[in-house]
C-alpha cells in the first residue's frame, strides 16, 4: 500500500504535464524586422540620415581632398613640394580620423536613442497583444523558433497604427 501511493502521485504528476503545456501559448518576435521594417525605425532611420548628412558630406570632402592630394604625390613634385604635401596629408588624416570617430559616437548614441523608442513601443505592444490574446510566453532573440510561434507581423501592424 506504501509503495502503491507514491507511485500514484509520480503517475498523476506525468499525466499532468502534458495537460499543463497544452494551456501553455507561446509567441516569440523578431526584433531585427521591427527596427528594418517598422514604420517607427523607418523614420528613426531617416531622421538620423537627414540630421547627420551635413557632417557625413564633410568627411567625404575630406577623402576627396586627400585623395587629391595623394594624386599630386603620384606626380613627383620636387622634394620641398613634396614635404609640404606629406605634412597636409598627415594633418588631414588626424582631422579625418578625429572627425570620423566623433560622428561614428555621436551616430551611435542618436540611434541608440531613437531606437530605444521603438524597441519601447514595441515592447508595449507586445504586452497589449499577450495580454489580449493571453500569452503565456513571448520571447525574442532565439536561436531558433517554429514560424508557427512568430507574432512579428501582428507587432508590425500594431506599429503601423
Amino acid at each position: 500500500m506504501k509503495a502503491i501511493k507514491p507511485l500514484c502521485m509520480v503517475l498523476g504528476l506525468a499525466l499532468a504535464g502534458p495537460l499543463a503545456a497544452a494551456d501553455f501559448k507561446f509567441g516569440y518576435i523578431k526584433i531585427e524586422r521591427i527596427y528594418s521594417e517598422s514604420a517607427p525605425a523607418q523614420m528613426a532611420q531617416k531622421k538620423l540620415e537627414k540630421e547627420f548628412a551635413p557632417r557625413e558630406a564633410e568627411l567625404k570632402k575630406l577623402a576627396a581632398k586627400a585623395k587629391d592630394l595623394q594624386t599630386q604625390l603620384g606626380k613627383k613634385p620636387d622634394e620641398a613640394t613634396r614635404r609640404s604635401i606629406e605634412r597636409e596629408m598627415g594633418t588631414l588624416e588626424r582631422e579625418y580620423q578625429a572627425k570620423l570617430r566623433d560622428f561614428r559616437d555621436d551616430l551611435n548614441q542618436r540611434r541608440n536613442e531613437e531606437f530605444a523608442a521603438v524597441q519601447e513601443r514595441a515592447n508595449r505592444l507586445v504586452r497589449q497583444i499577450a495580454e489580449k490574446e493571453q500569452y503565456d510566453l513571448v520571447l525574442q532573440d532565439a536561436v531558433y523558433v517554429n514560424p508557427k510561434f512568430d507574432i512579428t507581423p501582428r507587432v508590425l501592424k500594431e506599429l503601423e497604427k
